[in-house]
């Protein structure tokens, strides 16, 4: 039974990681280190940004990074139920693997379950937690999409290349972060 749950416990891991690779740190290993620049009048500083002076030249990984929280932080004031549905699955990830990873050990130790039965335990709820939060990645894609559309119209990037480099890093910083923090150590 536990290398049953085993196995289906490591095929979506698998499958997250290499998703994540590909749309998310490739993404940013290609276009991250590109120098940007941007229009300030046009380009409108993040929300909780309390600089007095903004940077005109940042590079894509950057600006991907501020593009993805005005995202998120348009999409709260649009959908507060759908944005807070995302942000407690991130939450979820958060904290149940490492409790599951805890009570494992403790099974362990008072002879409960067997050592193949503890780590295929966590790998399960690290599993589950994977599930969901790419699960509840395509909305935020959405979100991001709809930013995207505005920055498009606003013209806050003179160069075209310049504002496709920062749109594909806010994306890859979307799938870059829907993983649990536990499976991020794994991949830096």
């Amino acid at each position: 039974m536990w290398k049953l749950l085993l196995l289906f416990s490591i095929l979506p891991l698998a499958a997250a990681l290499i998703a994540r690779w590909w749309f998310g740190m490739r993404v940013l290993a290609e276009f991250g280190g590109r120098p940007c620049k941007c229009d300030l009048g046009r380009w409108m500083p993040v929300a909780e940004d309390t600089a007095v002076a903004h940077r005109a030249e940042e590079s894509a990984y950057e600006f991907g990074r501020q593009l993805r929280i005005k995202a998120m932080a348009e999409w709260q004031e649009t959908d507060p139920k759908a944005a807070n549905s995302r942000a407690s699955s991130k939450r979820f990830g958060l904290a149940v693997p490492p409790l599951s990873g805890i009570v494992a050990v403790m099974a362990v130790i008072v002879a409960k379950i067997p050592f193949m039965g503890a780590i295929s335990t966590f790998l399960a709820a690290t599993a589950l937690a994977t599930v969901l939060g790419i699960l509840s990645l395509t909305p935020e894609l959405a979100a991001i999409n709809r930013s995207v559309r505005k920055l498009r119209e606003a013209r806050s990037f003179p160069r075209s290349d310049d504002e496709e480099a920062v749109i594909r890093c806010a994306m890859a910083h979307a799938w870059k972060e829907t993983l649990p923090p536990i499976l991020g150590l794994l991949q830096r």
